[in-house]
């Protein structure tokens, strides 16, 4: 029935599969790990740290550390590779050349040269178990998995959550925040790598993976549309991506890099009037569940509901054209060229958005790091300057809001690249028939991470790797004590635990915060 004064146009279309998709967020249903979180975080009221949210740029594919935060100048040439180096603002501290903007606000952020793997070497080395390791802040994979099982669907798996899971679990956002706890930006499909998902914490604690990004139809995809490339791209001009009958790729699909509104798909709509209809029968289905069940209660009962009011005010959220915040429309010319007008520029928006409306955690994804061939060119020319221009607009603009100290964003790959420069194949040739050009292949002994704001300590490099950057020399730190830096800006306790859904108790932090950054 319609209300008195109520018009249809009021109120946004839900669709069906709207309301299917509240369900597959994780939002609903509270179990006796989640009582338990309750209960402790109610005893042990922890005050909250520095930042209240995390951005995580993830490169990717694994940059090199020579070519972005430890170059080696005085290596040979088989190691230092193309190119030079560029003074930073921090006295002694030197960048690869093509960061000029990065190196001019090095006072406002700090650089860990040494994190790295401790896995066996089988491990530490391949993407699928390197996914696992940062994302999920631990040192080794779970009992029984190898690099080419992890990255699949396996019974009885003993998988720690990720990082993104534990924050959503430890330090959910207020209840009037009408998003996820964590979400993940800009091509979520394309990033089903392991280490993501909620593992021993259940579903509830996923993360919501939003494709907002043009279709790129590059045949290997890298860099920032439409500053994208494709690894395999020839070095013949003619053979250049383009709409044109020569060229390798068709790449006419993201020049217009613009994102989209998430696409929560709508089957004929439902109305928020047939909605509250629909809520009375669940209303009806709760009564009887609260007849079948004698423990938790009303406890019990009032979390789910809370759960539930979360999942319909995310989709009036997402599909209300006020304060939406993936709508950038919204921001004025100047802040969209200061970020920059392609992929991760907008990405690096959207977060900065998502963290202003209480978001905890967004998980920004930057592909195309895996730089076996064609290395210094694809760095050049596509890779390096746009992460140059887009990090360093966003940082900008965070100090300029007041929303440095409040956000924690940290950079970095699943590892690094080799010292020493090899072609992937000493006589193959790439896709595009050409012969293999030189790269650096896949490195877990040493690779980089960029940390700033909440609470981290600026313009300073901790760790230091050896003459050729392949081997910490000293302090080194893992994926463990990234994730226990992250949980420690964000007031998590030390002696925190998480319960996972029979309610057996794990401690959350499985390293220790990098004192220096701190």
């Amino acid at each position: 029935m319609q209300r008195h004064g109520c018009q249809p146009s009021d109120h946004p279309l839900l669709g069906r599969r709207e309301l299917l998709q509240v369900g597959g967020l994780g939002l609903f249903g509270a179990g006796l790990g989640d009582l338990l979180r309750m209960e402790s975080q109610a005893a042990e009221a922890p005050g909250r740290g520095t930042a209240k949210s995390v951005v995580f740029i993830f490169q990717s594919g694994g940059p090199s550390q020579h070519e972005t935060f430890d170059p080696k100048p005085e290596a040979p040439d088989s190691i230092r590779g193309e190119y030079g180096t560029t003074a930073t603002r921090v006295p002694g501290v030197r960048f690869c050349e093509h960061l000029p903007r990065l190196a001019a606000r090095q006072d406002r952020f700090s650089i860990v040269r040494t994190m790295h793997h401790i896995a066996g070497r089988q491990f530490r080395n391949e993407h699928s178990s390197c996914h696992y390791l940062l994302h999920s802040g631990t040192t080794s994979l779970p009992p029984g998995d190898s690099n080419a099982s992890i990255s699949k669907p396996r019974s009885g798996r003993f998988e720690w959550p990720s990082l993104g899971s534990l924050i959503a679990y430890a330090a959910p956002p207020d209840e009037s925040v009408g998003l996820p706890s964590v979400i993940e930006i800009p091509r979520a499909k394309r990033m089903n790598y392991p280490g993501r998902g909620p593992g021993l914490l259940g579903p509830r604690y996923a993360r919501w993976g939003v494709d907002l990004a043009p279709k790129c139809n590059s045949p290997d995809p890298g860099g920032s549309c439409p500053n994208c490339y494709s690894h395999d791209d020839p070095n013949d001009p003619a053979r250049a991506a383009g709409p044109g009958p020569k060229a390798w790729w068709d790449n006419s699909s993201c020049r217009d890099p613009s994102f989209h509104l998430p696409r929560i798909e709508s089957d004929g709509g439902l109305s928020i009037p047939r909605l509250q209809n629909r809520r009375a029968l669940l209303t009806g289905l709760e009564s009887l569940r609260r007849q079948s069940e004698t423990s938790a209660g009303e406890a019990k009962m009032a979390a789910w509901d809370a759960w539930r009011q979360q999942a319909l005010r995310l989709l009036l959220t997402a599909r209300s054209g006020q304060d939406n915040p993936f709508d950038l429309s919204q921001e004025p010319d100047s802040i969209r060229d200061q970020y920059g007008r392609e992929e991760w520029g907008q990405g690096f928006l959207v977060a900065r958005r998502l963290v202003e409306a209480g978001v905890r955690m967004v998980q920004v994804n930057l592909r195309g790091w895996d730089t076996h061939q064609n290395a210094f060119r694809d760095l050049k020319g596509k890779l390096l300057p746009s992460i140059d221009h887009c990090l360093s607009g966003f940082l900008d603009d965070l100090e300029d809001r007041g929303l440095l100290d409040d956000t924690l964003v940290v950079m970095c790959g699943e590892m690094g690249r080799t010292p020493k420069i090899s072609p992937i194949s000493a006589n193959g040739k790439n896709a595009s028939g050409e012969k293999f050009t030189p790269g650096r292949h896949h490195w877990g002994d040493v690779f980089p991470c960029f940390l700033a704001g909440g609470g981290i300590q600026p313009g300073r490099i901790v760790g230091r790797s050896d003459a050729h950057g392949g081997v910490p020399t000293g302090e080194a730190f893992t994926p463990s004590d990234l994730a226990a830096t992250i949980f420690h800006a964000l007031g998590i306790r030390a002696d925190a635990n998480f319960y996972d859904e029979a309610g057996r108790p794990y401690h959350i932090y499985r390293g220790r915060p990098i004192e220096p950054l701190l």
